[in-house]
């Protein structure tokens, strides 16, 4: 009986470590990590993953000179890992893969980067030569604050980018009775594009700008803070020195530039509350991830160019640009002082309708369109009609624009935007249908406008005098304020 029950219990023992076998086997082998690609700053930090696996697991990393791991093994379970990296001086990208592996089977791998640390080259001498220790008088708006208090913006376009001067394409000289003006029709924000590289150089081998245009400029924009009106100060196109050079080849030329100019704008212009904004660029041309990078240098250098003038500026507000589809906030350089970093971007959709002034046969990218909005379209010339670029469009727009930049705190600028309105008098192209067409630029403004403020970004409509007359302070386009204030409402 005993050697009976001594068989019946290894029987058992057999059994249960046959099915302990069984289920060890059945686990679904396991290893998984939290990312897959990290990128560092070039001044390094510390970024952590977290590992899971079923069993062991092993880091494989070959830049331990650089790289650091907090534990290169593990064993089944969670695990947090640090990645610490020191600052980049090597003049180059550094990157690396790091292998995860496990006996159980599994393999991951995680790509590692880290950018250099650029240095500007010394091409021009430093005009930052009175630095003011830091100066938060009239400063204490952050920028989600600041952008709140603008109600509706307005383009002196085509004035302070013009060669020669602000007269040189036709526009009078800008007075303070004009700044109120536009400030009595409803606009307390006012932008203005100017120009530095064009034509008011005194010495282009020091990139010296003349005293007298730095003056002039100072001049207008006290004419906006003097009234309550808020003021956006660029350098814009400028003969394109930096917007069609954002490439590789041409970053240390260009960043020597920006760092010269802005140094000297901003040292003229420090003195001024928190009603002025400084812009870095205007339509920087960056279409792809290496022209990105370089427009980010641009960006930087402006950044620090700016807050090394101290006083006023160590906490004014920057502005920066950059088509929308390739910049990533998450990416913007860093900033010395917290919450006063914004996002600017224009808006001329549908282009063929907003801007075209020529058709296919005549070298234009698509006809010229007069109706814009199903309930404005033509039947009379449905050729006319916009055929992209309507409501579902439009507001696709303005919410990546919420979701990308505002709902992550910085606030934005449509510092562009506007409609061509063709009349009988410009009998290049006169709409068949003359009501509709008005109807449609009206529609066109009023939407853009309700719903730029509807996501709490501040609408700057573009002018060239064809709205508001500068000289006699008249309203020439009454129909254009009207649409304006319709969507502020």
């Amino acid at each position: 009986m005993k050697k009976i029950r001594i068989a019946k219990t290894l029987v058992v023992l057999f059994w249960a470590m046959t099915l302990i076998s069984c289920e060890k086997d059945d686990i679904e082998p396991q290893l998984t990590v939290s990312e897959t690609e990290v990128s560092f700053l070039d001044e390094g930090g510390t970024v952590e993953i977290t590992i899971t696996c079923s069993d062991e697991w092993r880091i494989n990393n070959s830049a331990s000179s650089w790289l650091q791991v907090s534990q290169l093994t593990g064993n089944s379970g969670t695990t947090i890992v640090q990645l610490t990296t020191e600052p980049n001086t090597l003049g180059s990208i550094r990157s690396v893969i790091l292998n995860i592996s496990s006996p159980n089977g599994q393999a991951r791998r995680v790509k590692v980067s880290q950018p250099y640390i650029y240095t500007i080259p010394s091409i021009y001498p430093s005009y930052n030569t009175s630095p003011k220790a830091p100066d938060a008088s009239g400063m204490s708006s952050s920028a989600v604050e600041l952008v709140a208090k603008m109600g509706l913006g307005w383009n002196i376009g085509n004035t302070f980018e013009a060669p020669g001067g602000e007269t040189g394409w036709g526009s009078p000289v800008i007075t303070e009775e004009f700044i109120k003006f536009v400030k009595q029709q409803g606009f307390n924000a006012i932008r203005l594009p100017c120009a530095w590289d064009w034509h008011h150089i005194e010495n282009p081998a020091t990139a010296l700008i003349d005293q007298n245009w730095l003056n002039r400029v100072k001049e207008v924009v006290g004419y906006c803070v003097n009234n309550d009106v808020y003021v956006l100060l660029n350098i814009h196109w400028d003969g394109g020195w930096l917007e069609n050079n954002v490439t590789p080849n041409k970053k240390d030329s260009v960043n020597a530039k920006q760092r010269a100019y802005w140094e000297q704008i901003a040292t003229t212009m420090r003195d001024f509350d928190e009603h002025l904004l400084f812009a870095s660029a205007n339509e920087p041309n960056a279409d792809n991830a290496p022209e990105m990078e370089v427009l980010l240098s641009y960006h930087k250098t402006f950044i620090e160019a700016v807050r090394s003038t101290g006083g006023r500026n160590t906490y004014r507000t920057l502005v920066l640009q950059g088509h929308d589809d390739y910049i990533d906030p998450d990416n913007f350089p860093a900033d010395p002082t917290p919450d006063r970093m914004a996002f600017e971007w224009h808006n001329y959709t549908p282009s063929s309708f907003t801007i075209l002034d020529n058709d296919r046969v005549d070298g234009g990218w698509d006809d010229v369109r007069f109706y814009w909005s199903e309930a404005n379209h033509s039947a009379i010339e449905p050729g006319r009609n916009c055929a992209y670029g309507e409501e579902a469009e439009l507001l696709q727009g303005f919410n990546n624009i919420k979701t990308k930049f505002i709902d992550k705190g910085i606030p934005c600028l449509m510092g562009e935007y506007s409609s061509q309105r063709w009349t009988a008098t410009r009998n290049k192209f006169t709409p068949l249908e003359m009501d509709k067409h008005n109807k449609s630029v009206d529609d066109w403004i009023t939407f853009n406008t309700k719903q730029c403020k509807l996501i709490g970004a501040v609408p700057f409509f573009w002018d060239t005098g064809g709205a508001l007359d500068r000289s006699n302070l008249t309203v020439r386009d009454q129909r254009t304020i009207d649409a304006l204030l319709a969507g502020e409402n």
